[in-house]
């Protein structure tokens, strides 16, 4: 019976221990440390303001054809968000969004963001003249396969940065 009841305990211990399939598939030929490295441009050339950078361009070369950009409340496509970048660009000349952690789990990159910008325009609603800034935290985790980011779930602190822009 105890004997039983030990097989029983590392098998338990065994199938626990075993990570989910999604977190194990690396294609043939990808090198799981480049993963972070696909990842990086999506922040320091995509989402931080920068001079001469074509940002659809740049956006099609790390994001595959069939990306999704998945929220809690909607899910867009890659033209969508390319669009959506380019807007926040104009409306946020001096958007940064800088990387603070990066985690990976096979083909999987989580990332923790911090968001600084000051808009000036209509921003969700609210007229800005550029006078006041946010800084606000995201959490994104991105699938990568073939080489781009297939999709992206996230989440970012946009209450908080209303609360920020709209306080005396």
């Amino acid at each position: 019976m105890i004997k039983q009841i030990s097989i029983y305990f590392l098998l338990v211990c065994f199938i626990a221990s075993c990570k989910t399939e999604n977190s194990l598939i690396v294609k043939k030929g990808e090198k799981m440390e480049n993963f972070k490295e696909i990842v990086k441009p999506f922040y320091t050339k995509c989402l931080t303001v920068g001079e001469n950078i074509d940002i659809s361009s740049v956006m099609n070369s790390i994001l595959s054809d069939d990306f999704k950009s998945i929220s809690s409340t909607e899910i867009k496509g890659k033209e969508q968000l390319i669009g959506q970048v380019q807007y926040f660009w104009k409306l946020i000349p001096n958007l940064k969004w800088e990387i603070q952690e990066m985690l990976q789990d096979g083909n999987r990159v989580i990332v923790r963001g911090i968001a600084t910008g000051n808009p000036k325009g209509n921003f969700f609603g609210i007229e800005l003249d550029g006078s006041k800034g946010f800084k606000i935290m995201s959490i994104d985790i991105h699938t990568i396969k073939n080489g781009k980011i297939e999709d992206v779930y996230h989440i970012e602190e946009w209450a908080t940065a209303m609360k920020q822009l709209t306080s005396k």
